[in-house]
């Protein structure tokens, strides 16, 4: 438990550092004015909280110092760090009935979708899983070499198309063979895309009703990998892809080179998404399951 909670504090060192550093300078033993809500509000929103949820954790914050008579800032620290928490899930606990259940993984471009599918894969055959990837980014010769790497590293099977060939079809038939195979999970990674292109987000849609063909019922979940780093831009992607495609969970990938964590508030607050997992290295082990406490004892540097 310790190895676990020191690699969430090493993996959010920046935003611990970059963004809520300054608390101890304003929660010290001075008395609580409204330069110390300005304060309180300039350090959130800089940390990518998120202009509505910022507004929220301060006013919940003023309400709480009146009705409990408060008057020294060093009594809010604890304070924050309990309505911090408040505002975040745990990650559901994932069950999975279908033989094989299909995730289909979107985002867009240099999200770290790619890498993440090889996480997700190691993390499934740790519990004994079985599962194959299938490579339906084919407008980008690079991303299904690079799914093909992680594949014969992992001895996963990886079912591609020609260049620039069908997505749908190489979908189609990747699910078709993880369930003639018997496998567990068909993990389909698709091309990363831009949030604002209305074609290929439409694109997006028939790939996974092309999916849903191959399997009914299937995709079991549609997974949103998100660059930490992008801060508040990454809401409007996932409110995009939500909509498109009916976003069923959040992966924030890079959270160890974010100063922008506080983004998981508002991800869960706007989209009421859960976030199933965090990036905190480059390693595949380092894709940790999303927890709450240690998220906030990172931020915090606690």
């Amino acid at each position: 438990m310790v190895d676990i909670l020191e690699k969430w504090r090493h993996g959010l060192a920046k935003t611990s550092k970059m963004a809520f550093g300054r608390l101890a300078t304003f929660l010290g033993a001075t008395e609580i004015t409204q330069e110390t809500w300005e304060d309180l509000e300039t350090l959130l929103i800089q940390a990518d909280v998120g202009i509505e949820t910022t507004t929220g954790i301060v006013e919940s914050l003023q309400r709480l110092v009146q009705s409990r008579g408060l008057t020294r800032s060093e009594e809010l620290s604890e304070a924050l760090r309990a309505e911090l928490r408040a505002r975040l899930d745990p990650a559901p606990t994932l069950h999975w009935e279908n033989k094989p259940s299909v995730i289909m993984v979107v985002g867009v471009n240099g999200s770290g979708k790619t890498t993440t599918i090889a996480k997700l894969g190691q993390r499934f055959q740790s519990d004994g899983k079985t599962l194959l990837f299938g490579a339906a980014d084919t407008f980008r010769a690079a991303a299904v070499d690079q799914l093909q790497v992680w594949g014969d590293r992992l001895k996963v099977d990886v079912i591609a198309g020609a260049p620039e060939s069908d997505p749908g079809a190489v979908a189609f038939n990747a699910v078709q063979s993880g369930a003639a195979r018997g496998l567990d999970f068909v993990i389909i990674d698709t091309a990363g895309r831009l949030h604002t292109r209305f074609n290929l987000m439409e694109e997006l849609k028939k790939v996974q009703r092309v999916i849903g063909k191959a399997l009914p019922g299937a995709p079991q979940a549609v997974w949103l990998v998100l660059d930490a780093t992008t801060g508040q831009n990454a809401l409007q992607q996932a409110k995009a892809f939500k909509e498109a495609v009916g976003v069923t969970g959040v992966i924030l990938a890079k959270l160890d080179s974010s100063a922008r964590g506080g983004m998981a508030f508002a991800i869960q607050r706007e989209l009421g998404l859960p976030i199933l997992f965090a990036g905190l290295g480059e390693r595949t082990e380092d894709l940790m399951p999303f927890d709450p406490d240690a998220f906030v004892q990172g931020i915090l540097g606690q």
